[in-house]
């Protein structure tokens, strides 16, 4: 049984689902650039790589920045995504 949650309608989301982001919950103990990341995946359409047991769909977003390729990777909440017409 694949592990399933929901978005902010209450549409089934599923891992390989597209959702996109509507809000984050970033550490705000990150530094600054750290921090421009995470809120930059505010919009983004991203594919929902896992479901933890509470229920959060991870994302991840790669970035190419000065230091070479990064990732930002977050658990997003249901009423932080929203799912994607298939």
């Amino acid at each position: 049984m694949s592990a399933t949650t929901f978005d902010r309608h209450g549409q089934p989301v599923a891992v390989g689902d597209e959702v996109k982001v509507l809000a984050i919950t970033p550490d705000l103990e990150m530094d600054e650039d750290d921090l421009d990341m995470f809120y930059d995946m505010v919009g983004s359409t991203c594919v929902v790589e896992r479901i933890d047991r509470d229920g959060a769909a991870w994302v991840a977003i790669w970035w190419n920045g000065c230091e070479g390729t990064l990732m930002t990777q977050i658990g997003l909440a249901p009423q932080q995504m929203e799912k994607v017409a298939a």
